[in-house]
């Protein structure tokens, strides 16, 4: 099952199902008008929506229309929580090598996990819109999962069976903002703007052998103005899989349903599979030659990120963007 969002109905948009090929889609309003809504109430409204995805799958979904993408909000607009970690600890590992700095045993131990702002996350085809290119514009092409409720203390098996929904999503960074912030000693902040995700999430169940119940074995594309940047697999070189990253968050505080956990930068160790950021292919850039070549991205520059089943068909739509100059208001 694949959901999605209108935005229409407020805030929180209107909850729409999609067919598996992302070219039509029915509203879910007789169900459960917004996806928050039905995770808080999954294992009634699930096979509900399940039902109405199989009416659409056979053409009898009443109401049902041709997808547009642009109309598109992020599956959940808003969340309770966002909680990024960092999975891919060979990303921190290359950062960390070409300021040459030591990095500490416990990384490979104990996951890394900020909790960024998640009142606005913006659409697959939203513009990025920021005051300066001087901030240092970066994409993170990572995977999410959105959980029901977690009990605090729950442990990364048990965690598994919170996950109800898989999405890709776009963590946009400001490079040169992180290192004023990180030098304050007391996390990101500004250097942390609005996340952007796929067109839909799907259930588990549509992923097939790809998903071991906490990670995805399926390349991670990332197309930065019309050219390939990256393809590394989203299971090579993981660190920690979601049942930890979830059990992490969950240490010391209850999770509430609708809390979206990110995987960090999808990195493999092998550079033949490219990049999922432009600060791992200038770091690699650095390592290799003593400086970076690759600029961060500029007004106008478009990133295209996605990732497609065994049979080429792209399972969550593609996230695509425009980074564009923002005016404040006067």
């Amino acid at each position: 099952m694949k959901l999605g969002t209108l935005k229409q109905g407020g805030r929180d948009g209107t909850l729409i199902v999609v067919n598996r090929t992302l070219t039509r889609a029915v509203r879910a309003t007789s169900v459960v008008p917004t996806l928050q809504k039905a995770i808080e109430d999954w294992a009634v409204l699930a096979p509900q929506l399940a039902k109405l995805s199989e009416q659409l799958h056979a053409d009898k979904a009443p109401g049902a229309f041709d997808l547009d993408t642009a109309a598109l909000a992020a599956p959940l607009p808003r969340a309770y929580q966002w909680a990024d970690g960092s999975a891919y600890v060979v990303h921190v590992e290359l950062v960390r090598k070409a300021r040459g700095v030591e990095m500490p045993p416990s990384f490979w131990t104990d996951p890394l996990m900020y909790q960024g702002g998640s009142d606005s996350f913006i659409g697959p085809n939203d513009e990025i819109e920021l005051e300066d290119e001087a901030w240092g514009i970066d994409f993170e092409g990572e995977i999410g999962v959105i959980v029901d409720d977690v009990p605090m203390g729950t442990p990364a098996t048990a965690a598994r069976r919170h996950i109800k929904l898989v999405t890709i999503l776009n963590d946009v960074s400001l490079r040169n903002v992180i290192v004023t912030e990180l030098a304050k000693g007391f996390g990101f902040f500004h250097g942390k703007p609005a996340t952007a995700f796929a067109p839909v999430a799907v259930t588990p169940d549509e992923l097939g052998d790809a998903w071991d119940g906490a990670k995805l074995d399926l390349p991670l594309i990332s197309i930065l103005n019309g050219k390939e940047f990256g393809h590394p697999n989203a299971a090579t070189d993981l660190t920690f899989d979601f049942g930890q990253l979830i059990a992490h968050a969950a240490r010391s505080r209850h999770l509430e349903a609708g809390t979206v956990i990110g995987s960090g930068t999808v990195a493999n160790r092998d550079p033949s599979a490219g990049c999922s950021c432009i600060a791992e292919r200038r770091v690699r850039e650095t390592i290799d030659t003593g400086k970076p070549n690759t600029p961060f991205m500029k007004f106008g520059d478009r990133i295209r990120i996605e990732m497609l089943d065994r049979a080429g068909q792209s399972i969550f739509g593609a996230i695509d963007q425009k980074v564009v100059r923002y005016t404040p208001p006067a």
